[in-house]
């Protein structure tokens, strides 16, 4: 294409000092792209201030006019002018403020830009003040006398009146609001501590007290994540990591409910992404997003803010160290799905949740919590189910699908809802003939029968379970599998294996730069690629466990996440792909007729395995049926 001819009256301009207004125009222009972006530079200047209590009130999605009134501590008198001059603050005063910039603003040219493309009105009152004081339009306008409560309120009308082209590219009113009202959400999602209101047109649409992140969650995310979370508080040197992290069977098909701070302020970070994706990807299917509302806290001397105009990016001083930090401790919270890990069964499917002319909904819920690590993973074994175990003899021709035992032995086991001393039903591991019995011994219950050999029945002490079989153990073995992996390749060296022939492939400048600056963490990570020219790499050497892998998507896989976050997870991730597979196709298939002891066995070993909650690709592996749901379904007591 042709290059834009110059206009002739532009051409020949000589250099020259542009006027105040229209370099904070240009500001607005980064600062102010709608009126989303005005609430949150007015909402973290509430905060800063120490406001506890903010009111947002937006009339035609904010475009009309964005009202924001906190009871912080306010602005002097004589400082007014100065909170709409350009890059004027009182956040930072040197280089050494900047690197350890603790507050949510510090740029100083925010409250100017705004005033720039629009009319705004700053009344404050500081806690000695006889009376409030305010200044309209700019830093040059007039401070007067005026009314107001302790606090601060900054009152934008008409955004982009004065840039009517601007004002061309906003949407509707409505997608408008829906973007502040976002912003307002993400903010007091992360400030539980603080009171916000919001009103659009003269209409409250929300209200948050002061509460707990537990509460303040629940209320903005609905119950949906509040009935799906773990929760997650863990440390390490200067990072700490809490918040709460959704079942990978509560996921959704967009990235929308996906909440990250770094040190109080939302960012979006693929380093963050990447780390919290990875820790999900042994149990969350690859097309679904998972959910989660997550603080990083760190010394603000290990974190540039200061690297995007909205602040929306950030950057790690030490970038692998926190991304490996994140990942771990979202993976050893989701480790925790399981059975007995936190004590009780998921939340049954309750009375209220049952239609008698409907099927159920399951939804997974929270347990109580309890230390990790409580329940360790089963050391690896041959599974009672493969072809040529002691089971396999033991098992019945497939006319037997009924029940082995007599059904009485099970009900006794729960008479009027108390566990009683019962002999234990056939396949139950236990070092003695009899022991009280209760839910927390055996969560998932006792095996009943199967369902077109497919599910298996369970009667536990909330009425009853059901198992879908092949998913359970295909969960089950795939653990055993990777932890004797891990152990037995645990302080050797990766082995590889030397390709007769290297992979040679064509690669950018970037790939090149990083297989050379890279090269050692690449052979620990079992590769050997050398560039042979300025646009040729050749692989020499993969891991053994990948040796039929692709070696040119690999290597280029492998490079990116070097050189984006330090360190690569495509070998863990390819690994673990090919040990599902293995899982998938070694685990009891449909249709395969168990007796009960192979069942009770199944129960077992569930309750023991970490991620049994669901299967590798983020399925549930049982649900739980309440006695009162039952009773509903049969109109029982109506």
């Amino acid at each position: 294409m042709n290059a834009p001819v110059p206009n002739a009256a532009t051409a020949h301009r000589p250099i020259q000092q542009l006027p105040d207004q229209l370099i904070s125009q240009i500001a607005a222009g980064e600062v102010v792209e709608r009126p989303s972006a005005v609430v949150k530079e007015l909402l973290e200047n509430a905060l800063d201030a120490g406001a506890t209590q903010i009111t947002v009130r937006l009339e035609e999605g904010g475009v009309k006019r964005i009202a924001i009134t906190d009871n912080g501590r306010g602005i002097e008198p004589e400082q007014l002018p100065l909170a709409l001059a350009r890059h004027a603050t009182s956040k930072i005063a040197s280089l050494h403020d900047l690197e350890h910039v603790g507050t949510l603003g510090f740029r100083g040219e925010a409250l100017a830009s705004i005033a720039s493309v629009a009319a705004v009105r700053i009344t404050s009152r500081t806690p000695n003040a006889a009376h409030a004081w305010e200044i309209v339009g700019s830093h040059e306008g007039t401070v007067a006398p005026s009314s107001g409560a302790f606090g601060t309120t900054i009152d934008v009308q008409d955004l982009y009146f004065n840039t009517p082209a601007r004002r061309k590219f906003l949407k509707s009113e409505q997608t408008e609001y829906g973007h502040c009202a976002e912003i307002v959400r993400r903010i007091a999602l992360s400030r539980p501590d603080v009171s916000f209101s919001l009103t659009h047109n003269g209409r409250t649409i929300d209200h948050w007290n002061v509460s707990e992140a537990a509460k303040r969650s629940a209320h903005i995310l609905g119950n949906d994540f509040a009935d799906a979370r773990l929760a997650l508080d863990e440390a390490a040197g200067p990072l700490r990591l809490h918040g709460y992290v959704g079942l990978p069977t509560a996921s959704k098909a967009r990235a929308d409910g996906q909440f990250f701070y770094v040190n109080g302020r939302f960012v979006r970070d693929k380093l963050l992404v990447h780390a919290v994706r990875a820790a999900y990807q042994d149990v969350l299917h690859g097309d679904r997003f998972p959910c989660y509302v997550l603080s990083l806290d760190l010394d603000p001397a290990l974190v540039d803010v200061n690297v995007h105009p909205s602040k929306i990016e950030v950057r790690f001083r030490d970038s692998r160290a926190v991304h490996q930090f994140v990942f771990h401790a979202v993976q050893r919270t989701l480790a925790q799905t399981s059975a007995t890990a936190h004590g009780s069964a998921p939340a049954p499917i309750t009375a209220a949740e049952v239609k008698p002319s409907g099927t159920p909904v399951w939804a997974p819920r929270p347990h109580e919590q309890t230390s990790f690590g409580a329940q360790l993973a089963p050391s690896f074994s041959p599974s009672p189910f493969a072809p040529g175990s002691r089971w396999d003899d033991a098992r019945p021709a497939p006319s037997t699908g009924g029940v082995a035992q007599r059904l009485e032995s099970y009900g006794a086991l729960f008479a009027a809802g108390e566990p009683a001393k019962a002999t234990a039903p056939v396949g139950v591991p236990l070092s003695s003939g009899e022991r009280p019995l209760s839910n927390e011994d055996f969560p998932l219950g006792f095996a009943l029968a199967q369902l077109h050999g497919i599910y298996i029945l369970a009667q536990n002490t909330r009425g009853l379970v059901l198992v879908d079989m092949h998913a359970a153990h295909e969960r089950i073995l795939y653990e055993q599998i990777k932890n004797a992996l891990d152990a037995r390749v645990e302080g050797e060296e990766l082995q590889v294996q030397q390709l007769l022939i290297p992979v040679t492939f064509y690669a950018d400048a970037v790939e090149v730069a990083t297989a050379q600056d890279h090269g050692e963490t690449l052979k620990t990570l079992g590769f050997d690629i050398a560039a042979l020219s300025p646009t040729t790499l050749a692989v020499r050497t993969v891991p053994v466990l990948l040796k039929n892998a692709d070696a040119q998507t690999l290597a280029r896989d492998v490079l990116r996440d070097v050189r984006e976050y330090g360190g690569s997870r495509v070998l863990i991730e390819r690994r673990n792909e090919l040990l599902g597979t293995l899982a998938c196709h070694t685990a009891v298939r449909a249709n395969r007729i168990l007796s009960v002891q192979e069942m009770n066995a199944l129960l077992r070993q569930m309750e023991i395995t970490e991620r049994s909650d669901q299967c590798n690709h983020g399925r549930p592996t049982w649900v739980q049926l309440e006695i009162s749901a039952l009773d509903k379904l049969f109109l029982r007591g109506q």
